[in-house]
């Protein structure tokens, strides 16, 4: 690659000096060549894909040198001449050549880079005109603020913990990374993060590998600046567009504070011209008000206005020119135009509006002085008018509704004679009112005389005052009238209401008597008591007529009353005082009474129908009872014979017991015929029947029984017969041992033992070791099976405990106990699992793991041991 040298600082000549040194070294070192490759690839690519394309290979990509001039117009801005679209080799060297004339035009001198070399895909040419252009276009402009050698300085860390790039990213964008959480000891994950953050946030693509520089002795400085320097622009370029935003900001938030002193100023100037357009009017208001009242409420209304609704005003008026006065000089200094306010509110304006104010206000408060003065001597004659007024409104207050009130239409008597003596004492009160009546008619002509402002309601209430004092004399005297006749009507009425309450009362007492008896319920079992009920009602029945006719009576006098009252349109009520008896009690309970006599003749032959229908069930259970409940009995007897007396082989007596057993089944008919006989009896509620000692749970009882009987003793039967072929007896056994029972069931020992043919001599114990055996519950009776299970016992050769035991040594070759493995080799697997799973363990002497107690196992199983 060749040098380039342009206008730059120092730190620019110190770069440029070394370019020889890199050349040397880059031939003899090819890892700098392609790290070179890699970086200023990933470079070139940066720019070229704001054009939409990019390249793959750098020596190749650029030997017809169009994506060269591309390159070159995206990183300067500028338009190059128009390449040659051709693709022979001069076309190619003359666009290589345009490139290589516009990189001289900016100062940077080309040293042994020719365009053949380019178009021949020289790679160390290639890598040095690309380094050229890097350092006219990328980094020259670093090194000429004097930045490049302290990045370059400061980066060359990157290879000892790889926290240089992570500490140039924290320290502009502190957002993307949180230094104080780095480890230093692990400089590729540094490395590699920052280059992660850079391209995903700051745009900067991927351009070398971090192994390639902390791995490698001496990094490429070409590779490293032309990497950092992306960084530089990045972060520039933010700062930049950061100042230009402060600026603008600044620019705009003098503005905006104008524009707010400003609507500020039209605001207030507009709220108090508002306020003084509406306080002018009520301050040149003169109109007088026409009670002391309303006239010191103006006065509280001016001084509040004086005290808390103007001082505010005049502040802020005093306000408002401030804010004025600083507004234009703000607008001065900042070289803004003046401010002018809408139209009437200048500060001119303000000012005139505000005098005009002062000008209404001057005056009114001695007027408010006057105008309650005058109120004040007009006032304290009207306060007499009403005071005097107001007493006479109180006392005759609901007096005309008083005296209208027809209240002694509904009024009894007594009632009646005490409102007459109320009513008297009334038109003394009123007499006695005359006098004040007089005075507030003269207090009326008093203030009209004075032309009293309110006088109209003055004349208005004095006049309702006499029309109603005039109302009360004419009503008065009517209701005296009216209470005088309604004297007279009552004491008529009293008299018809005492004849009432004499005759009305027994009456009542009979009827209630009479409802009694025909809703009485009767409970009768027979015919003859249904028979007798029936006879006293036929003879309460004739009695009706007469009381009917006292009825009729009784309720005549009630119609003269009500006659009387509605003669004279009283409003009082028919009831009678003297009586808790009314007429419609009267009439209700009569016609309850007619309407119980027939529904009592008709329950009480509904009741004689039943018993006769109950007399038919009784007869009809009783003709089914008689005949089954002997016959039950007379089988009973039968199958008790038949087991006792029957002889011969166990299949004949079988045999009979099934006819027997078949003969009652086929009886089972009739049970359920007597079943449903008896439900209908219980339905109709009969309880007893005379005519048979039978009843339903004796058959029931005695049917159960005779089934049972005759199941066990087949069942016994069925027994003995398991019994014989399992133990080998004969039949003239089987018939011996029947007798033996039968003879031993009916005739009395004289000794015990001589019920099993026991020698005479055996003892006590003996034979309660004998009947613990037939008789284990103790119940005091031996049934023939268990007869016969003993003699077979007694007489057969049965296995016992000790034979088991012994049989078990056997297989065990004499050891007290036995192993699994020697049970399932003798005994079939079924047998063998048996005794296995039941067998406790041997924990006697000599015993060994899995050993077997085979004695507590035989024991067990006849009842000897625990287990």
């Amino acid at each position: 690659a060749g040098s380039a040298t342009g206008t730059g600082s120092s730190g620019q000549d110190e770069y440029m000096t070394q370019e020889e040194e890199w050349d040397r070294d880059l031939l003899l070192d090819p890892a700098w060549e392609k790290q070179q490759r890699k970086t200023f690839t990933a470079w070139c690519n940066s720019h070229l894909r704001k054009a939409g394309t990019q390249i793959e290979n750098i020596e190749e990509d650029f030997r017809n040198g169009l994506k060269l001039m591309l390159l070159l117009e995206v990183i300067s801005g500028e338009r190059l001449p128009k390449p040659d679209r051709g693709k022979m080799r001069f076309h190619k060297i003359a666009n290589v050549n345009k490139a290589l004339d516009y990189i001289a035009s900016k100062g940077v001198k080309l040293v042994s880079i020719g365009a053949e070399e380019i178009v021949d895909g020289n790679v160390k040419m290639t890598l040095g005109m690309i380094w050229t252009i890097i350092l006219r276009f990328a980094i020259q402009d670093i090194s000429v603020e004097g930045k490049i050698v302290h990045l370059y300085k400061h980066l060359l860390g990157l290879n000892v913990d790889g926290l240089g790039l992570c500490a140039l990213i924290h320290r502009h964008r502190p957002d993307l990374i949180d230094y104080s959480k780095l480890n230093k000891d692990d400089p590729i994950g540094n490395i590699n993060l920052a280059m992660e953050i850079a391209e995903k946030h700051l745009d900067i693509p991927k351009m070398l590998d971090a192994e390639d520089v902390v791995n490698t002795a001496r990094p490429d400085e070409r590779t490293i600046m032309t990497y950092v320097s992306c960084y530089y622009h990045a972060f520039a370029g933010a700062q930049k567009a950061e100042t230009a935003a402060n600026r603008i900001c600044k620019v705009l938030a003098v503005n905006q504070e104008n524009e707010r002193l400003m609507e500020e100023y039209e605001r207030l100037a507009s709220e108090l011209l508002e306020w003084i357009r509406r306080t002018i009017p009520w301050l040149e208001n003169r109109t007088p008000e026409k009670t002391m009242q309303a006239m010191q409420k103006k006065l509280e209304d001016f001084r509040d206005y004086r005290r808390k609704h103007k001082p505010p005003k005049v502040q802020e008026k005093c306000q408002l020119e401030i804010n004025f006065n600083t507004l234009q000089t703000k607008l001065r200094i900042s070289n803004r135009p003046a401010f002018m306010p809408s139209e009437g509110k200048m500060v001119s304006d303000i000012a005139g509006a505000w005098q005009r104010l002062e000008q209404a206000e001057k005056g009114y408060e001695e007027w408010l002085l006057n105008e309650i003065r005058r109120l004040e001597r007009l006032e304290h004659l009207a306060e007499k008018f009403r005071q005097k007024a107001s007493t006479h409104e109180q006392w005759a207050y609901g007096k005309e509704q008083i005296l209208l009130q027809k209240d002694y239409e509904s009024a009894s008597l007594t009632e009646v004679r005490a409102m007459l003596r109320k009513h008297e004492a009334f038109e003394s009160d009123l007499a006695a009112h005359q006098d004040r009546v007089e005075q507030i008619a003269a207090i009326a002509q008093e203030l009209n005389e004075l032309d009293y402002h309110d006088a109209a309601s003055v004349n208005d209430r004095c006049q309702k005052i006499c029309d109603q004092w005039d109302s009360l004399g004419t009503l008065t005297q009517k209701r005296r009238e009216a209470l005088e006749r309604t004297e007279k009507l009552l004491e008529t009425i009293d008299q018809l209401h005492l004849e009432f309450a004499k005759r009305a009362a027994p009456f009542n007492n009979w009827m209630e008597g009479a409802m009694e008896d025909l809703q009485d319920m009767f409970i009768v079992h027979s015919i003859e008591e249904i028979q007798s009920l029936i006879s006293a009602h036929d003879q309460f029945k004739a009695t009706l007529p007469e009381a009917d006719g006292e009825r009729q009576a009784i309720l005549s006098i009630q119609n003269e009353v009500e006659k009387v009252i509605q003669s004279y349109n009283m409003r009082i009520s028919a009831t009678n005082p003297y009586s808790t008896v009314t007429v419609d009690e009267i009439r209700s309970k009569w016609e309850k009474v007619k309407q119980l006599v027939p529904q009592r003749d008709q329950s009480l032959q509904e009741e004689l129908a039943r018993q006769h229908a109950n007399e038919r069930l009784r007869r009809q259970f009783a003709a089914q009872a008689n005949v089954i409940g002997p016959w039950i009995q007379t089988k009973m007897e039968e199958i008790a014979r038949s087991s006792i007396e029957m002889t011969g082989p166990l299949e004949d007596q079988m045999n009979q017991l099934k006819q027997y057993e078949h003969n009652i089944i086929n009886y089972k008919h009739n049970i359920d015929k007597l079943e449903g006989d008896h439900q209908l009896i219980q339905e109709a509620l009969v309880f007893d029947n005379k005519h048979t000692n039978y009843t339903m749970e004796h058959i029931r009882v005695g049917w159960e029984l005779l089934l049972t009987t005759i199941a066990r003793t087949i069942n016994e039967v069925e027994t003995q017969i398991l019994t014989r072929d399992a133990k080998g007896i004969t039949q003239e056994q089987m018939n011996d041992f029947r007798a033996s029972f039968n003879h031993f069931d009916r005739v009395q020992y004289s000794s015990p033992a001589a019920v099993w043919g026991a020698p005479a001599h055996t003892g006590e114990a003996e034979f309660a070791r004998i009947m613990s055996l037939v008789d284990p519950n103790g119940q005091g009776t031996v049934t023939f099976q268990s007869f016969i299970d003993f003699m077979t016992r007694e007489t057969a050769d049965t296995d016992t405990a000790e034979q088991v035991i012994a049989s078990f040594r056997i297989l065990a070759s004499d050891k007290p106990y036995i192993l699994a493995d020697e049970l399932r080799r003798e005994l079939p697997p079924e047998q063998a699992q048996y005794c296995i799973k039941r067998m406790p363990p041997y924990t006697g002497p000599g015993s060994v793991p899995g050993a077997l107690d085979y004695t507590s196992f035989s024991s067990a199983l006849y009842g000897e041991s625990d287990l």
